[in-house]
C-alpha cells in the first residue's frame, strides 16, 4: 500500500482566548498534492487554525509541522523562509492599492529573492497572470479591478514564488455565485497545473463539494469528522446533517 507524504501535520492543537476555547485538541493531516477543505460555521475557529499553521498565532499547546518544520519553534527569520514555500491567500486579498498589478506581483520576489533578473521577473509575472486568465491587467491598479479579478490577482501573487502549499482563507466569501464558482474552478486548475497541496478553510458547501478531495469538519474546536463530500453527506450524524441538509 502506497504511503502518502504528509506536508502539514497538526496534532492536539489547542488555542483559547481567555475562557473562549477555540481549538480543542484539533488534529489534521494534509497530504502532498491534495486539496483539503476545512469546513465549519462562521466563528468556529477556521481562521485561528490557519493563522496557527502559518505562524501568525502561537498555539497554547500541540504540534504543528509544515514541510517538516516545527512551526511554533521557528525563529522569525526561519518563519519567513518557510512562508516563501507556503502561499497564503488572504480573505481580504491584501493587495497594495498604491501599486499596479505588476508591482503587486513583483513584491514577494523582491522581498525574498533580491537577485532575480528583470527578465526572469517579467517571465514569472506573465506566467502567473496567464494562469489566472488576466494577462491584460499588468498595468492596472487594484481599484480598477472587480472583486473576482482582485481575488485572481491575489492568487497570482501567491503563485509567483511557486509554493509547495497554498492556504486559502475563505476564498469565495463576498463574491457573487458565478464569480465564486469561477474561483472554485481556478483552485482546481492551480492544483493540476502546479501540483500544489492546498488547505482551504470555508463554510461554502459548493466549494467543499467541487474543489475538495477530502473534507475535515471543524465542530466545537475539534476535527469532528473527515471524509469525502459524498461520505460525509451520507452520514446520519445530526452534527453533520446540519451542514448538508
Amino acid at each position: 500500500m502506497e504511503t502518502r507524504e504528509a506536508v502539514i501535520i497538526v496534532e492536539n492543537l489547542c488555542k483559547a482566548f481567555g475562557d473562549n476555547v477555540v481549538l480543542d485538541h484539533f488534529n489534521l493531516t494534509l497530504y502532498k498534492g491534495e486539496n483539503l477543505v476545512v469546513l465549519g460555521k462562521s466563528g468556529s475557529g477556521k481562521s485561528v487554525l490557519i493563522k496557527c499553521i502559518i505562524g501568525l498565532l502561537r498555539p497554547d499547546s500541540g504540534r504543528i509541522e509544515v514541510l517538516g518544520e516545527n512551526v511554533p519553534e521557528l525563529s522569525y527569520s526561519q518563519l519567513d523562509q518557510l512562508r516563501a514555500r507556503v502561499g497564503f491567500l488572504f480573505q481580504s486579498n491584501a493587495l497594495y492599492d498604491s501599486m499596479t498589478v505588476r508591482e503587486n506581483l513583483e513584491f514577494p520576489l523582491r522581498r525574498h529573492w533580491l537577485k532575480v533578473e528583470q527578465k526572469e521577473v517579467d517571465a514569472l509575472v506573465h506566467e502567473v497572470l496567464e494562469s489566472v486568465g488576466l494577462e491584460h491587467t499588468a498595468d492596472m491598479m487594484p481599484a480598477e479591478l472587480s472583486g473576482g479579478m482582485r481575488k485572481r490577482i491575489a492568487l497570482a501573487r501567491t503563485l509567483i514564488l511557486k509554493p509547495a502549499i497554498i492556504l486559502y482563507d475563505e476564498p469565495t466569501t463576498g463574491l457573487d455565485p458565478i464569480t465564486g464558482m469561477e474561483i472554485i474552478e481556478l483552485i482546481k486548475q492551480v492544483q493540476q497545473r502546479y501540483q500544489t497541496s492546498a488547505l482551504v478553510i470555508s463554510h461554502d458547501m459548493k466549494l467543499a463539494q467541487t474543489a475538495s478531495e477530502r473534507i475535515a469538519m471543524l465542530i466545537e474546536g475539534k476535527c469532528y469528522a473527515t471524509g469525502t463530500y459524498r461520505e460525509l453527506a451520507a452520514s446520519t450524524d445530526p452534527n453533520l446533517r446540519a451542514f448538508f441538509d
